[in-house]
């Protein structure tokens, strides 16, 4: 006999931001299946296997699952190849409700995940798709921008003096367990950014004061990003990024968003706050 249709399966329950729903969901009291590759235990969470590339693994983490939080393959330049199939198997096992992350430089229609974004409405009764701004933990985690940031205390990118209204991973966390256990999902897309906009020349410059190391931003060419990027990834995933370099420095993240506040009752965090609540222990 099936169990009951209560779970909420949350993927990428290892990652930046499926960690911290899971966690989130669990203390809340929710029943979680916490579904990552190796199946990896999650306090308070049943662990189950899930990897978009083995479809063989969905119906076991959508057995008992009537909402999902969904992650896109990290990397794939064509989610929709995996994730449509897998959504309209989630709505024949008993899915009702699907949160999505996606980005708030990709409109529904968009690249990537924004086929999916704009697929979502049509599949499930209730819904929502998270389009946050560039991640706090961008410079604080395993991003490519802390990892230089570790190494030798550089930011490269094509950015130049544009400003991005960088959030939490904490807050877009907050805004999805909203976003999957109100009695009626948003039903929308949510643009999601923390409490100011900021260029990388100021992310530096709050690390450094934060960290007591000199850290600098290094200014590339549209080109020279994309390359850069290339050199580990591949191209067409490449070149996207590099454009959303290229729409930052015109303008395009430069705004700021009272969703945080007005779904969860409380403010943004900012990035100095997270910095010192992740960094500030690097200081000589």
């Amino acid at each position: 006999m099936n169990e009951p249709q209560e779970f909420t399966l949350v993927i990428g329950a290892t990652g930046t931001t499926g960690s911290r729903v899971a966690a989130q969901l669990a203390a809340g009291g929710r029943h979680v299946k916490a579904a990552s590759r190796r199946a990896t235990p999650v306090d308070g969470s049943r662990s189950v296997r899930f990897d978009w590339g083995d479809p063989a693994s969905f119906e076991g983490a959508l057995e008992g699952t009537d909402r999902v939080y969904l992650i896109p393959p990290l990397g794939d330049p064509d989610p929709a190849a995996v994730m449509l199939p897998f959504l309209h198997q989630a709505r024949s096992a008993g899915v009702r409700r699907a949160v999505l992350l996606s980005s708030s430089a990709i409109p529904a229609g968009g690249p990537a995940v924004g086929q999916v974004h704009q697929a979502l409405p049509g599949l499930f009764d209730q819904w929502a798709v998270l389009r946050p701004s560039w991640f706090m933990q961008n410079f604080t985690g395993n991003h490519t921008h802390a990892r230089t940031i570790r190494a030798d205390g550089t930011i490269h990118t094509a950015a130049g003096d544009g400003r991005v209204g960088f959030v939490d991973a904490d807050d877009i966390a907050a805004v999805a367990v909203h976003a999957l256990t109100e009695t009626q999902a948003p039903d929308t897309d949510l643009i999601i950014t923390g409490p100011q906009a900021l260029s990388h020349s100021d992310i530096a410059a709050i690390l450094t004061d934060v960290t007591g190391r000199t850290v600098t931003h290094r200014r590339l060419t549209y080109e020279q990003m994309r390359d850069r990027l290339a050199a580990d990834i591949p191209a067409e995933f490449a070149t996207l990024l590099a454009d959303m370099d290229q729409a930052i420095a015109q303008g395009a993240e430069d705004r700021t968003t009272d969703t945080v506040q007005r779904l969860t009752g409380r403010p943004p965090r900012t990035f100095r706050a997270v910095a010192e609540r992740e960094l500030g222990r690097l200081r000589s």
